[in-house]
């Protein structure tokens, strides 16, 4: 169990590593080579996390590796059953919680049912979009092209998994704050690369975007399962129309950024695996016979020398 609590440890001190640096280059990734980029660097931090976890290189065989220094007293008696119940504990309280966004999700779902809210994405292993009963009173025909674009966007990314996994990584890892942090600007990150895939297909529709976006009426209701822009952040406008204005980056800027976020990918990862200590050295399958015999091995050795009439009438008698 105390390795269990180490490896979860050293895999968050991996995650919001790989968070601080995703968090100090979003916006200027967003600027140089677009949100679909800056959404894409969130995929350095499940790496990172993963690649923690993986097993180091052995260590040579003679010395012990290194352990991780914990930041509790593990050898005292109780000192592992106390961390293990209150990382359950909090796993729990924050399921708890989701469980009630859960039930608020459910409640949208009976509003969408009668026409009273949408539109958005919703479910995970077979999202749909839902729209209000007012939507073609409300929105042209053009502004509903556009509003089944977005939300197309979502499905055709998998994005309500994304976010599935997100939540989930959210209750494991519910003691590091960043890691609510990371859900969150994540989000943000998720709808502003919807807007800009919905603009490199329809890059004429710039206004007429922005106009639908000004008539579209946000989830109140967060949905862990869905997709929708989190309500505490400064007004989603701001940053939505902000990116329309923006210029798409160029064929070639756009896979350089690409190129970069698979290149940091790596490095987070691979720096994530070698950062472990190594692992001590393991006796393989092929030297246990030998080394069971020397622990079992007497002291000293007498060999008898028998005839194989011997051999067999002591067989029978045995028999």
């Amino acid at each position: 169990m105390t390795e269990l609590i180490a490896d979860l440890l050293r895999a968050n001190l991996a995650a919001s590593l790989a968070i601080a640096l995703v968090l100090a280059v979003r916006l200027p990734a967003r600027r140089m080579f677009g949100a679909e980029i800056a959404y894409r660097l969130w995929l350095i931090v499940p790496l990172a996390f993963a690649a923690s976890l993986i097993p180091a290189a052995e260590a040579p065989t003679g010395t012990a590796g290194p352990s991780l220094l914990l930041p509790i007293p593990l050898t005292q008696p109780g000192a592992v059953s106390f961390a293990v119940e209150t990382w359950v504990a909090g796993a729990v309280a924050l399921l708890a919680l989701m469980a009630l966004m859960a039930f608020g999700q459910w409640r949208f779902l009976r509003r969408a049912k009668v026409g009273a809210a949408g539109p958005a994405v919703v479910g995970v292993i077979a999202p749909r979009i839902v729209t209000p009963a007012d939507h073609e009173a409300r929105f042209s025909t053009e502004e509903r092209a556009l509003v089944r674009a977005h939300e197309r966007a979502h499905i055709d990314r998998g994005d309500p998994k994304a976010n599935a996994w997100v939540a989930l990584f959210q209750a494991v890892n519910w003691f590091n704050p960043l890691a609510h942090v990371a859900a969150y600007h994540l989000r943000l990150d998720q709808e502003l690369a919807c807007d800009a895939t919905v603009m490199a297909r329809r890059p004429c529709d710039r206004r007429a975007y922005a106009q639908t976006m000004l008539k579209t009426q946000l989830a109140a209701t967060p949905l862990p399962f869905g997709c929708y822009w989190p309500a505490p952040s400064r007004h989603p406008l701001e940053d939505r129309v902000a990116m329309l204005k923006q210029a798409r980056p160029s064929r070639a800027r756009a896979q350089a950024g690409f190129w970069i976020v698979m290149a940091l990918s790596g490095a987070a990862g691979f720096s994530a695996w070698a950062a472990q200590p190594p692992s001590p050295p393991h006796v393989r399958w092929l030297d246990q016979p030998n080394q069971v015999a020397k622990r079992h091995a007497p002291a000293t050795v007498v060999v008898i020398s028998m005839t194989s009439d011997q051999v067999a009438a002591l067989t029978r008698a045995s028999r």
